[in-house]
C-alpha cells in the first residue's frame, strides 16, 4: 500500500484497538457495564476493519492478469466496504441489542473504578491513534476540508480511519457517561443508555462510509483538478486541435484510466497523427502520474455534425 494508503495511521489505530479491547473486556468481566461489553466488541470490530484494510492494499499490489487486465486496485474499495458492513452489524447491531437488554434488564455497576478507569485509557490511546490519522490526512487533503477530503478522497483507508476512531471517541465519551450516570444514581438503566446510543452512532458512521465506498466501488472519474491537467495536456494546437469527448474512471486509488476521441486534421498524415498521440501519451503522464492506462481516438472534427447532434461538440 502506498504512503497515501495511510498504512502507519492503520497500524497504529490497530494497536491501539487490540489494546484497548482487552482493557474494556476485563473492565466487562469485573463490574458487569453493558456499556464496557459493547465497547469492547466494537474495539475488536474495529480492530478486524483495520485487518481488512491492510489486507486489501496486500492484495491489490497483485500484478494485472489475463483475467484481470486492469489489476487488482480495487480491492481497496471492497475491503473497505467490508468495513462498514462490520462496524454496522458486529458493532452497532449488537450495541443496540446489548442496551436494549440493559434497559429492560437494568442492574447495579460493581467495581466501577475498573470501566472509570478503562475508559480514560482507551480515550488517551484512542486519541493518538485520531491523531496520527489526522496528521496523515493533512500530507495529502491539501486545502480540501474534512468534509470535502472524506467525500472526494480515492483512497478509502485515510477516510475509514478517520471516521473510525472520530466515532470511538465519541462512543467512549458516551459510555463514560452512561457508566458515570449509572454509578452516581445507582440505576443501570443509564448504562444501557449509554450502550444504545453507542449503538446509534456506530449505525451512523457504517452507513456514512458504506455510502461513500458505494460510489468508489461503481468507479468514480478523476479529480477536476486531475481533469483539467489532462485535458490541457492532450491538446497540442499543432496535430491534436482539441478534444471530442472524454473519458476518466479510477481503477484504483493510484491508478487512472483515460480514453479520449481527439480532434485531428484532415490531411494529418497517419504517421504525424500516431506521433502527435505518443506525444499526448507522455505529456498525460507527466501531468498526471497516476494516469497509466491512455487510449486516444482521433477523429475529423466536424463542426456541422456537432451541430446537428450526430458528433459531440468539441470540448
Amino acid at each position: 500500500m502506498s504512503a497515501s494508503g495511510g498504512t502507519k495511521a492503520i497500524v497504529a489505530a490497530l494497536g491501539a484497538n487490540l489494546a484497548i479491547a482487552v482493557a474494556k473486556f476485563v473492565a466487562f468481566a469485573f463490574s458487569g457495564s453493558s456499556s464496557m461489553l459493547a465497547e469492547g466488541v466494537h474495539s475488536l470490530a474495529d480492530s478486524g476493519n483495520q485487518g481488512l484494510l491492510l489486507l486489501g492494499g496486500k492484495k491489490a499490489k497483485r500484478a494485472a492478469t489475463e483475467e484481470h487486465p486492469f489489476g487488482y486496485g480495487r480491492e481497496r474499495y471492497i475491503y473497505a466496504f467490508l468495513v462498514s458492513i462490520v462496524l454496522f452489524s458486529v458493532g452497532g447491531m449488537f450495541a443496540i441489542y446489548e442496551g436494549y437488554e440493559k434497559i429492560k434488564h437494568p442492574h447495579e455497576i460493581t467495581s466501577w473504578y475498573w470501566p472509570v478507569g478503562v475508559l480514560v485509557f482507551a480515550i488517551i490511546a484512542e486519541g493518538f491513534s485520531f491523531w496520527t490519522a489526522i496528521k496523515e490526512s493533512n500530507a495529502t487533503r491539501g486545502t480540501q476540508s474534512w468534509k470535502e477530503f472524506i467525500r472526494r478522497s480515492k483512497a478509502p483507508e485515510l477516510p475509514v480511519v478517520l471516521l473510525e476512531d472520530f466515532g470511538a471517541l465519541i462512543g467512549l465519551v458516551l459510555a463514560l457517561g452512561g457508566v458515570g450516570v449509572a454509578v452516581l444514581t445507582g440505576d443501570g438503566i443509564w448504562d444501557g443508555i449509554g450502550t444504545l446510543c453507542i449503538g446509534i452512532l456506530l449505525i451512523v458512521i457504517a452507513l456514512v462510509l458504506a455510502a461513500e465506498t458505494k460510489s468508489l466501488l461503481l468507479g468514480e472519474s478523476a479529480g477536476a483538478e486531475d481533469v483539467r491537467k489532462i485535458k490541457a495536456a492532450i491538446v497540442d494546437d499543432e496535430v491534436v486541435t482539441g478534444i471530442i469527448h472524454m473519458r476518466t474512471l479510477h481503477l484504483g486509488p493510484e491508478e487512472l484510466l483515460v480514453a479520449a476521441k481527439i480532434a485531428v486534421e484532415h490531411d494529418d498524415t497517419a504517421g504525424e497523427v500516431a506521433a502527435a498521440i505518443n506525444a499526448a501519451e507522455s505529456r498525460i503522464r507527466e501531468a498526471v502520474p497516476i494516469a497509466r492506462v491512455i487510449y486516444l481516438e482521433p477523429d475529423i472534427y466536424s463542426a456541422s455534425a456537432a451541430a446537428a447532434g450526430t458528433n459531440p461538440a468539441k470540448d
